[in-house]
Parts: structure tokens; sequence; C-alpha cells
């Protein structure tokens, strides 16, 4: 079979290692110092902002042992073509909580900066890791650089619950008219506007089912409109688990459908108003909310035509190599064949590593995921992407080094 060789820092012969890119062993002094600094006389604005990156190694007297793990000519996750090209691209990742998206997310943003494109990563997870994952505080829901990578990249862990106190609150205040305030903030504060005229203002005092997927489909309105991330050529999706990443894929189709029925009443509305007034000379026409709405029923088709973009838009499905894992991943590319999202890739991720011998633990567990690897050729739904074996590594992926080193297995 044909082989690629990954290159692996480790000790041991029977398991992937980490532990050499942080910890002294024997008698080498250190294995490497990262040092990290803004570069002089650059802007701290997101426009100009640039990381420099550099390595001091220390010299000892053992060198690292390196092995080459192979891994079948079928795993390539074809980096190359991801890479390929300066048009903006959007890179998707989800499935079942638990299977490490956001590591796999986080080293294909690292990945995607380390080779020349200025990256932003973003979490609609409202359970956020991405900080843990790059050891880095990450959140209060704006724009922050992560350290380390050869270009720029940056992170946003959109913040729901803070969204929905601002929703609360602003629903008590100014008899209401902060709702509209805090909805023009989202992108949305025509729809305020036009349910103000029906009357129906009064449904936004309670935060609605799926405000946590209309805040992150406003941000990918920001994303193609605004200039604030004209910078970015690579914008990457934490997504949140299965069932939350399908209701924010088919929202746009919802509101592009409730949309329409909103305009067709108020033009009803309109006309039986426009029959009455001009039964006493007082015809006028109000087109300015109907126009607003539909501005934004375009740029909802634009979010949903930018789903499923194939030239733009990947969406990446990972799983782990259990049973159950499977088996929902294979109900979440069904959903996403239904919704048109484009899908190539799926990525097993934690399987157990080559071993010369095995514990009666490991035997059972590696036979397990054998199993589950099997399900996944014989599977419909899975065995047309390409599949992406990641090891289990033997220490949790942490800090840009890391997130790098678990990149370079994955991403090849």
């Amino acid at each position: 079979m044909a082989t690629i060789a990954s290159c692996i820092v480790t000790h041991s012969t029977s398991s992937f290692s980490l532990h050499n890119l942080f910890t002294p062993r024997n008698s080498m002094s250190a294995v490497g110092l990262l040092s990290f600094a803004p570069r002089t006389g650059t802007s701290p604005s997101l426009a100009t902002s640039l990381i420099a990156f550099s390595v001091k190694q220390k010299p000892g007297r053992n060198s690292l042992q390196v092995r080459s793990v192979a891994a079948p000519a079928e795993d390539v996750a074809g980096f190359d073509e991801m890479v390929s090209g300066t048009q903006r691209k959007y890179y998707m990742l989800g499935g079942k909580g638990g299977v490490g998206k956001t590591s796999c997310a986080a080293s294909l943003a690292v990945k995607f900066a380390n080779n020349g494109h200025p990256t932003l990563v973003v979490s609609t997870d409202p359970a956020h890791s991405l900080s843990d994952s790059f050891a880095q505080n990450l959140a209060g829901g704006t724009l922050v650089p992560v350290e380390g990578p050869d270009y720029p990249l940056y992170a946003l862990e959109i913040n729901p619950e803070k969204a929905r106190e601002e929703f609360r609150g602003a629903s008590q205040k100014n008899g209401g008219t902060g709702v509209k305030d805090f909805m023009e903030g989202m992108g949305l504060g025509m729809i305020v506007e036009q349910l103000g005229e029906l009357k129906l203002g009064e449904l936004l005092d309670t935060p609605p089912p799926g405000l946590d997927e209309a805040i992150a489909i406003s941000k990918v309105m920001q994303f193609l409109e605004s200039q604030e991330y004209k910078m970015f050529t690579r914008i990457v999706f934490d997504t949140a688990p299965t069932g939350h990443t399908l209701r924010l894929l088919s929202l746009p189709d919802f509101l592009d459908a409730s949309i329409g029925k909103i305009l067709k009443l108020k033009q009803k509305i309109s006309s039986a108003t426009s029959a009455i007034k001009s039964v006493f000379g007082q015809e006028e026409t109000r087109q300015d909310a109907a126009d607003k709405l539909e501005r934004l029923r375009e740029r909802m088709i634009k979010v949903r035509e930018l789903f499923r973009d194939t030239d733009s838009t990947e969406f990446v499905v990972v799983t782990i190599p259990t049973v159950m894992a499977i088996s929902e991943s294979s109900r979440l590319h069904a959903s996403l064949k239904k919704e048109n999202v484009p899908v190539k890739r799926l990525i097993v991720n934690q399987i157990l590593p080559p071993s010369a011998s095995d514990c009666k633990f490991c035997a059972m567990k590696r036979k397990d995921q054998t199993r589950a690897l099997d399900m996944i050729q014989s599977d419909p739904e899975l065995s047309s992407l390409t599949l992406i074996r990641a090891p289990l590594v033997d220490v949790e992926i942490r800090g840009v080094p890391a997130l790098q080193f678990l990149g370079d297995i994955i991403w090849k």
C-alpha cells in the first residue's frame, strides 16, 4: 500500500508523544523556547496588526528521536487544494459533541496561517473551548489575535449568553425601543421595525428559540459585507454539536420564507389601508420598511448561497471510531446533503496508534475501533468522503505548538 510519511517527535515506540515539545528529558536542556512579540512600528488595528514568530533552540547533547509513521494514501486530506488560491474560503467543522471538533478546527486555522493565509477561526458553540485549545483568553465576543503563527490568525468566540442578557435588558428600557437598537446591532433591526408596524413587537420581549444561531448568522453577514473582515482569506468555523449546527445551516431558508410571508402580509395590510385612506383622500405610500425587509431577505439568500457554494465553502465532518459516533455522522451527512451543503472530508479522530504489543484493554479497544472503521467503508453516506485518520496522542492538545503538531498529522 502506498504510504505517506509523517515525522513525529517521540521517545516511545508504541505511542505518539508530544511531551518532547514542552518538557526537557534526559540531558536535553530544552527542546525549544518560543517568543512572541508584535512587529515594531505596526498599528494594533486589525487591518495592520502582524504577529512576529521566532523559535530559539538551546543545544543539547542528545538529539530528538524522530520516526516516520505510515498512513494509508487515502488518509491524505488534500491540504494543497485547501490552501491554494487567495479567494476567501470558509471551512465549517462539526459533528457529535466530544469528538475533538475544536482541536481539529484550531489546528486547521494554524495550518492556514502558517501557509500564508490571514485566518479567522470562529466558535459558534455556546460551550466555547477555543480559549482552552489555544491556551489563551479569547472570551468577550471580539476579535482577538492568536500569538504564535507566522501570519495573522485571529479568533472570535460568539457569546450567545451575553447576547441573551442584552436582549432581555434591551426589552425593558425606553419602553422597549432598546430591542430595536440591539437587533440593529446584529444587522436585523428591520425585522423589529416591521414587527412593530404589525403590532407584534411584544413577541421580542423573550429571546426566541434559535437566538444562538441567529447571532451566528448575523456574524456570517458581517464576514460577507464588513471591511473589518476583508483581510481574512480563510475563515474556519468551530461549530456546535450536530443539532445546533443543522439549525444554523437551515436558518437562512427559514428566515427567507418567514420574511417572504411578512412581506406578503405587509402588502395586504398596506393595500387595505391605502384603499380606506383613498376614500378620504389621504392615500400615502410607506415603502421604507418593506424595502429594508427585502434587503434583509436578499442578504439571507446570500448567506444561504454561501453555505451551498462548493467553490468557497466546505463542511468537514469530525467523528471518533465508535459505532454511536459513526452512526450520528452518517445521519449528519444525510442532513447536510438535504441542505445542499458541500461535504468532502471525514476526520476520524482518536484512533489508537500502531503498537508492537497490546495490553488486553488496548486490544479490545482496537477491535472496537476496527469495527467502527469498517462501518464507514460500508456506509452509503460516508464511504464516498475522503477519510482522514487522526491518531490518539498521549497529552492534551493545547497551545499553538501542539496545534501545529496536530495539524501536520491531520492536514497533509
